[in-house]
C-alpha cells in the first residue's frame, strides 16, 4: 500500500466531481440531489487552485486518485469545517478514509484552529464510525427538512485541539 496526498492543482478539473459521483454511487438520489454542489466545488477549486491546495487534497494509492478531502478554514482560529470526505467506493472500508481525515487534521493543526467540525447524514452510519474513531465527539443532532432528507438526520461532531 502506498497512499499519497497530493496536490489538487495535480489533477484534471473533473476529478473532485468524479470521485464524488463514485463515492455516492450507492444511492442515486443523492447524485441527483448534489451533483450541481458538486460541479461547483469542483470549479471552484480549480479556478482557485490556491485555495484548493491549502485547504484540501487528494489521496492517491499506488498513483491512482481514490478519495479527496477539503476544509474551510475562514472561521479560523475558532473552527475549521471539514468538507467533502471522499472515498471511491472500491476503495471504502479498508481505513483510507480514517487516514485522509488523520491527514488532514494534521495539516489543520498546523494552521492554528482551536476545533475541527464536521457534519454528516445519519445514513452515513460507517462515516460516523470512522469521525468516532478519529476522536470526534457528538456535538448535536438536527433534524433534515429539506430535500435530501433521504440522508436521515444531520449530525455534527467536533475535535476540541
Amino acid at each position: 500500500m502506498c497512499l499519497i496526498f497530493r496536490k489538487i492543482s495535480n489533477f484534471d478539473r473533473g476529478i473532485l466531481h468524479r470521485l464524488l459521483v463514485d463515492g455516492y454511487s450507492f444511492d442515486s438520489r443523492w447524485q441527483k440531489r448534489f451533483e450541481p454542489d458538486w460541479i461547483e466545488f469542483d470549479n471552484f477549486f480549480f479556478d482557485n487552485l490556491g485555495i484548493a491546495d491549502k485547504s484540501g487534497f487528494i489521496t492517491t494509492l499506488n498513483d491512482e486518485p481514490i478519495g479527496h478531502i477539503s476544509w474551510d478554514p475562514r472561521n479560523r482560529p475558532e473552527y475549521v469545517a471539514i468538507g467533502h470526505n471522499c472515498i471511491a467506493s472500491r476503495y471504502k472500508g479498508n481505513g483510507y478514509g480514517k487516514i485522509q481525515l488523520q491527514e488532514a487534521i494534521h495539516r489543520i493543526l498546523q494552521d492554528d484552529a482551536k476545533k475541527v467540525i464536521v457534519t454528516t447524514n445519519s445514513r452515513l452510519v460507517p462515516a460516523q464510525h470512522m469521525y468516532e474513531n478519529v476522536g470526534f465527539k457528538l456535538h448535536q443532532k438536527r433534524e433534515n427538512k429539506g430535500d435530501a432528507a433521504f440522508s436521515g438526520e444531520y449530525i455534527d461532531y467536533e475535535i476540541i485541539i
